[in-house]
């Protein structure tokens, strides 16, 4: 059984590399709070629109010292055509062999996608995609079934906080993420 990850727990380190070949370690983020933001794949419309939310919110969040590393299992390919095109000002990394999401116990799920898609509110989430320009595309090779999750890491590498999503759209909520960018 996968080792899900609660608060108090001393987040998982890694290295990596964002879609740019910029090299990223986790552990050099020490005196920063993290955002750990874990979606689906590139092109899905839903996590390109919390994509572009965070984009909102990320100076703020910068200024209260937290940043953010955005995680999608696809190839770098995949990233630069879809998601990279909203030019992230923040960290951006494709996991096309999902080994950070094993990392973090990142679950794949058709029936939490069903029941995504049996969602009365699911269609207002697509409709406000499809108006921010996020078009509904397949992407070839992508899990179609991985359901999103979200981490708050504290300045010593402690998770703070812990949200892994019940439906695709079910994200940590803005309100816990502005409260934990401003204690410090």
């Amino acid at each position: 059984m996968v080792r899900l990850l609660q608060p108090g727990m001393i987040a998982p380190t890694f290295s990596t590399t964002d879609i740019n070949g910029n090299s990223l370690a986790l552990e050099s983020y020490r005196s920063r709070k993290v955002l750990l933001s874990f979606f689906r794949f590139s092109a899905c419309a839903l996590c390109n629109l919390r994509v572009h939310r965070l984009i909102g919110r990320y100076p703020q969040w910068q200024r209260q010292g937290m940043d953010v590393i955005a995680v999608f299992e696809s190839p770098l390919s995949n990233m630069k055509t879809y998601v990279g095109a909203q030019n992230a000002p923040f960290l951006l990394v494709a996991d096309p062999m999902a080994a950070l999401y094993e990392l973090y116990g990142i679950e794949t799920s058709e029936e939490k996608v069903q029941a995504t898609l049996a969602d009365a509110h699911t269609k207002d989430y697509i409709a406000e995609a499809v108006a921010a320009g996020f078009e509904l595309t397949p992407e070839k090779d992508s899990n179609f079934h991985r359901i999103p999750a979200d981490f708050l890491i504290d300045e010593n590498g402690i998770v703070q906080g812990v949200h892994y999503n019940q439906l695709i759209t079910d994200h940590l909520d803005f309100v816990a993420i502005d409260r934990f960018a401003s204690n410090g």
